[in-house]
């Protein structure tokens, strides 16, 4: 079973030649395979926040090879691996960047270790995986290779998977913590949405005070609004500015929402 398409996601940036050689080696080896590039701009080496983007997109993608690399531990004994789920499959390293999205299209149905040398670049730069492993192998899987053949196999329980994120409810709100930090500066909590339900039109966000609403107009301008957003989880947003930089947090901290006082 062969895919038509590839995605990317990547903490390359687009300042240098990093991404344009991924999608060099995904030319030569699967011309017939379109690229989907996610985003490139997860901050560097943030693998939480790879995941959890990566997570919240893949279901709106076609069935495909998502490749993912934010990848600190690049050259040392960290696997590389191929993932399979029932809505396609995933190739990156194991360091907990792929379970999250692997979860949201179903599930880890079987995962291998990239080990086969015949699948990668004749020489494997230590530093840049991306373009000698993790391209190479999504372009064989891509046009039809079997998984096995990548590699032997690794169980599923023992793939590595990042700490759960803080979240504690109490009757008067929660404490959850930022998922992620959008380009806008809305600031994305580890919290489903449905934890807004029954809460007040008024809220505060850690010292600031804040309206439950459903979109940002519903804030006045330059006021925050707590909101479920498009992934379904609960966000801040300020109306005409960056939730990010008005609470002074970024991906990692944590960020209470109560009742007022």
């Amino acid at each position: 079973m062969g895919f038509g398409w590839i995605s990317l996601t990547t903490d390359y940036g687009l300042s240098d030649g990093f991404v344009a050689a991924c999608h060099g080696v995904l030319a030569r080896l699967a011309p017939q395979v379109r690229v989907i590039d996610v985003t490139h701009l997860v901050p560097p080496t943030d693998v939480r926040q790879g995941a959890a983007v990566l997570a919240q997109t893949v279901p709106y993608l076609p069935p495909a090879v998502h490749v993912a690399v934010v990848d600190p531990g690049v050259g040392t004994d960290r696997r590389g691996i191929a993932v399979e789920t029932p809505a396609g499959l995933l190739v990156g390293p194991d360091n907990g960047l792929l379970l999250p999205a692997a979860e949201a299209l179903g599930g880890v149905r079987a995962a291998v270790a990239l080990t086969n040398p015949g699948w990668l670049a004749p020489a494997v730069s230590r530093t840049f995986h991306g373009r000698d492993v993790f391209a190479p192998v999504a372009a064989r899987l891509a046009g039809g290779a079997a998984l096995p053949d990548a590699g032997p196999p690794v169980d599923p329980a023992e793939l590595v998977r990042l700490p759960t994120p803080t979240l504690e409810l109490t009757p008067a709100g929660f404490t959850a913590e930022v998922l992620t930090v959008d380009h806008f500066g809305n600031v994305q909590l580890a919290a489903p949405g449905s934890v807004l339900d029954g809460r007040p039109g008024r809220l505060r966000v850690a010292d600031h005070e804040a309206v439950h609403g459903g979109t940002f107009g519903d804030a006045p301008p330059d006021g925050l609004v707590v909101y479920a957003d498009s992934a379904g989880r609960v966000a801040v947003a300020v109306n005409g500015g960056r939730a990010a930089q008005r609470l002074g947090v970024r991906a990692g901290d944590t960020v209470s929402v109560r009742h007022p006082d």
